[in-house]
């Protein structure tokens, strides 16, 4: 569901002249994005879930907090590392396909095995083919777009996430009982968009850069947090996603255990009613947002509002366990995240340290995205086990996207 020079704390992004704007682009970036959301969301949001479920529904919680954590580290490791090796060739392209294509055979698999140790395995392949391709196609926005354009190809990339969660949703919902196939028709999503975006996109190959020794590489990657903007958008980047996907990534099971569903309502089948209303809002405010922020140069005004009303959504099933109220928090989290994701994508465009390390400064960026949702399973595991439920786990993450929200006032170089 995706961004500084060292010691100085101000950009030093290479003055080159911004690219024009290529026919087409935005509409393949959503495309390129709705279909990697949709897999994120429609395998471990429904047919992974119930997968673990069918194998062990007494440790379901935890086990599913296992298997999502550790294959978060895989995200983790292999997103920066795709990005630099990217960088390094010159192309996106390539990358892009190659992921896309290897997300096919990794579905495949996942559908075949039948314990939870493969299938902690082979989703965590899956996740390292997924953020091959995440990772070059994230470095697309600041490769091609014009500065005055960032908005609203941000706006673009935001909207694979609404549109992304309702495929996603509703394929998970008609191959509930049917996994295996779903598993095949979600890589095969990937797969078409892949070939399809990359048939469609010509690229300017950039000279191949010179492979630095590892050691210079690690320093690289963690100079970028040393810079003043890059380090708070990098902040509150990690503590929204940590407190949005500690309880996105339990969907299925607070619909089985917490909320009081109306009768004859299965719950996966009210995560396809949720993800297409959430959907509709994030459209609604991912537009407006990306619009708005553009139009009135003001990025970090829009961030951290739409956090604070992530944090307000939140709240709400915790205060109440109807139908009705998750319907609600649904539209006000849609309204709330879209706006972020969509505006928090182009204002980390304008913080990146320098142009030709974009795709690995993306990468470093996209640990904010990845990194919580290590943290996210345990620790929504814990609280839940803890507590006996899930109000605290709502109140949990609506304190961490309010701190989410304050972490954007102290980036200096946008407004």
């Amino acid at each position: 569901m995706a961004l500084s020079s060292p010691g100085t704390g101000l950009p030093l992004t290479v003055a080159t002249p911004s690219p024009p704007l290529t026919r087409g682009l935005l509409p393949l970036l959503l495309l390129g994005n709705t279909a990697m959301y949709a897999l994120y969301i429609g395998v471990p949001g429904v047919l992974l879930a119930l997968q673990i479920e069918h194998i062990d529904a007494a440790h379901k919680v935890a086990d599913f907090g296992l298997v999502s954590g550790v294959s978060a580290i895989f995200a983790t490791v292999f997103n920066p590392v795709a990005g630099a090796l990217s960088d390094r060739s010159g192309r996106r392209n390539p990358w892009i396909l190659g992921g896309g294509l290897l997300a096919l055979p990794a579905m495949f698999l996942l559908g075949t095995v039948h314990t939870i140790l493969l299938i902690t395995v082979v989703w965590c392949l899956g996740q390292a083919v997924l953020n091959v391709y995440q990772a070059a196609l994230t470095s697309v926005v600041p490769d091609r777009v014009p500065l005055a354009a960032r908005g609203r190809a941000s706006a673009a990339v935001g909207l694979g996430l609404p549109f992304g969660s309702t495929v996603g949703a509703l394929l998970g919902a008609a191959f509930s009982d049917r996994y295996r196939t779903g598993y095949l028709v979600f890589g095969a999503l990937v797969a078409a968009a892949a070939v399809i975006f990359t048939a469609a996109t010509r690229e300017e190959r950039r000279p191949p850069r010179a492979p630095l020794p590892l050691a210079r590489q690690l320093a690289a990657f963690t100079g970028a947090l040393r810079d003043h903007d890059f380090r708070w958008a990098f902040i509150g980047r990690a503590l929204l996603v940590l407190g949005y996907f500690a309880v996105a990534g339990y969907q299925l099971y607070i619909l089985q255990d917490h909320t009081r569903l109306p009768a004859g309502l299965a719950p996966e089948h009210a995560v396809a009613i949720l993800m297409p209303v959430n959907a509709l809002a994030m459209v609604v405010s991912t537009v407006l947002g990306g619009w708005l922020s553009d139009r009135h140069d003001r990025r970090k005004l829009f961030v951290g509002a739409s956090a604070a009303l992530s944090a307000a959504a939140l709240v709400i099933p915790a205060v109440s366990a109807s139908w009705s109220a998750m319907i609600v928090f649904s539209v006000v989290n849609g309204l709330g995240f879209g706006c972020y994701m969509a505006v928090d994508t182009a204002l980390v465009t304008l913080v990146l340290p320098q142009a030709e390390d974009a795709a690995r400064d993306m990468g470093v960026l996209n640990i904010a995205n990845a990194g919580p949702q290590i943290v996210a399973p345990f620790a929504a595991s814990l609280i839940v086990s803890v507590s006996g439920g899930y109000t605290a786990l709502f109140l949990a993450g609506a304190a961490l996207s309010v701190l989410g929200a304050l972490a954007v006032r102290p980036i200096r170089s946008v407004r």
